[in-house]
């Protein structure tokens, strides 16, 4: 046997290496050159942005990846991703392939198998393709809207100019923080009250209601047995007092119910009334006064 040539031996290393390289540079995207695996084909309208080694999920655990995207030129329209899965999966038929965008921009694929144990897409078999362009389609929905609400945005922010240009707005929000200091210095005031006068309130209070036991306690000692027997001995002495007063058989009461004595006493006054007037006007006739003690006749 003999040597191998220098020259061989670095074609070999060379053919090594080079396969070694190649072997890296897929492991890295994720693909196995070694693993088995089953292909499928999913048709899309719009890859939007999907490349190739792009990973595909099916309830969000990884089962293979996009091996090839083919462009048909015979149909605009028509993209073909070729997607390598691990051998195992079982994809039923009625199943899909969705796109989805991340917040970030990313764009990943994902079966959304159908619930049908009994039939399955055969290997090589085209799969339905889905675009959901998430926020980003949603957005683009909303900017219609957003053009029509532009003008009355325009015409808020020109209000809200104006408004903050007013004189008016500042001297409010001069009165609003003089207004705040004042609740603050209330504020304040309060809290003080609440620490020294509160409590010498509630001492009074205290001593109020002790007060209170205390007259409780002796209204309790009270006889109100007798106490009512004492009222009821007056209420009938009033009432034999005012039967007396209603009643002739007394002076008291003749005097306040028998009108001839009324009339005798208002006749006896008027008479003295008439005496009076008499003696002040002929004083003479009732005094006679002489030095020599002789009478006039």
């Amino acid at each position: 046997m003999k040597y191998l040539s220098k020259e061989v031996r670095i074609g070999l290393a060379g053919v090594a290496a080079l396969c070694i390289l190649v072997y890296g540079i897929n492991y890295l995207k994720g693909i196995h050159l070694f693993k088995p695996t089953s292909y499928f084909y999913v048709m899309f309208k719009n890859v939007n942005g999907l490349t190739k080694s792009t990973p595909v999920f099916a309830d969000g655990y990884r089962v293979g990846i996009v091996r090839d995207l083919i462009y048909d030129y015979t149909q605009p329209g028509r993209v073909v991703a070729e997607i390598d899965v691990d051998p195992e999966l079982r994809i039923p038929k009625g199943s899909t392939a969705e796109l989805t965008t991340d917040m970030l921009g990313g764009i990943k694929m994902s079966l959304l198998l159908a619930n049908n144990p009994r039939e399955r897409i055969a290997v090589g078999d085209t799969i339905a393709g889905l675009v959901d362009n998430g926020m980003m389609e949603q957005v683009g929905h909303m900017i219609p809207q957003i053009e029509k609400m532009l003008p009355k945005l325009d015409s808020i922010l020109t209000s809200v100019n104006q408004l903050l240009a007013d004189q008016a707005l500042t001297s409010t929000l001069h009165h609003v923080e003089s207004l705040t200091a004042n609740l603050d210095e209330t504020s304040q005031q309060l809290n003080r009250m609440m620490k020294h006068e509160l409590p010498e309130l509630t001492g009074k209070l205290n001593r109020i209601g002790d007060n209170f036991v205390t007259i409780s306690d002796n209204l309790k000692e009270i006889d109100y047995a007798a106490a009512m027997q004492k009222v009821d001995e007056t209420l009938a002495n009033v009432k034999r007092l005012t039967d007396q007063l209603n009643s002739k058989d007394n002076t008291v009461g003749l005097l306040l119910n028998d009108p001839a004595l009324y009339n005798n006493l208002n006749a006896t006054t008027a008479n003295a009334a008439s005496l009076l007037e008499d003696l002040k006007n002929h004083p003479k006739r009732y005094v006679h006064f002489s030095l020599f003690g002789k009478k006039d006749k």
